[in-house]
């Protein structure tokens, strides 16, 4: 669905990059998570892709169709949630969601319909003005539903979102991936990456410093060891073994056969230990 090729952008028009020589595949029904700190060019990169940003230097191909030479089809094709909600204050959210739905050449999904899978049912009658921040940052994510896209941009998608609202979002971003929408999620929330993320990319200073699976990175960087609770309560005793060499194994064997266990959980490296690890760089 992505192919990016060597790709630069200077916002100066010189030598110094935003993002330099980037690359990478995103194949159909993936969710390819872009990965840094503010400023590593992140939404430099989205911009180029969803054509808001001119192409400058490198091969870019989007649902098929080369960013050099765009064609409205594409984005019939295409949705965009972005971080800053972008909607019109003196419309209602209805509205709001009618307006953009003419927009398209392409059947669109119900308004209602949407409002309610992310929670604002009925508030369609209400202006977005009188929205808070995570009410407008859900009609946003509403909104980049109507066309059904096949390629789904998402920008930090559960911002300033409460729990029980961040996980409806994270609910309906797995269900319209199941139904094999692609989708490129840019955001510096690791464990929102780690849930839902098939592939990451580490992106720090505008350049790629590692691609691969949540699952393969913490077996690659996490540690051998597993964790052991045990005893009655009040007098608990806690272990960390080896879970490589033959003491730890007989260990942990004789404790799980003499002791009664409490807690054990192997210990696994987060997404943001590898990211500091990988790139000598923090998430801010």
């Amino acid at each position: 669905m992505i192919t990016v090729e060597h790709l630069y952008h200077s916002y100066g028009r010189n030598d110094v990059y935003a993002v330099k020589d980037v690359s990478f595949d995103i194949p159909k029904g993936e969710v390819f998570g872009f990965l840094g700190p503010s400023g590593a060019g992140k939404s430099t990169t989205q911009g180029i892709l969803t054509g808001l940003l001119r192409l400058q230097q490198g091969q870019v191909s989007v649902a098929g169709y080369d960013v050099k030479n765009l064609k409205n089809s594409m984005f019939n094709r295409i949705g965009m949630s972005f971080e800053q909600s972008n909607v019109y204050s003196k419309l209602t959210a209805r509205e709001n969601l009618q307006f953009f739905a003419k927009l398209y050449d392409v059947p669109t999904r119900d308004p209602d319909e949407l409002l309610k899978l992310v929670g604002l049912d009925g508030k369609g009658q209400i202006r977005a003005g009188e929205f808070s921040k995570g009410m407008k940052h859900r009609l946003t994510f509403a909104r980049s539903m109507l066309n059904n896209p096949e390629l789904w941009f998402l920008d930090e998608p559960t911002t300033g979102l409460d729990p029980a609202i961040a996980a409806t979002i994270k609910g309906i971003i797995r269900e319209q991936n199941q139904q094999g929408v692609t989708v490129f999620l840019t955001t510096h929330n690791m464990y929102i990456a780690d849930e839902l993320c098939s592939r990451v990319a580490f992106i720090v200073d505008g350049e790629i410093k590692l691609i691969d699976s949540p699952k393969n990175l913490k077996l690659q960087h996490g540690q051998s060891v597993v964790a052991v609770e045990y005893g009655d309560d009040g007098k608990l005793v806690s272990e960390t073994l080896s879970t490589v060499d033959a003491q730890g194994r007989q260990r942990l064997q004789d404790l799980i056969a003499s002791q009664r266990i409490r807690t054990m959980h192997t210990k696994e490296a987060t997404l943001e230990e590898i990211f500091i690890q990988v790139t000598g760089r923090e998430l801010v």
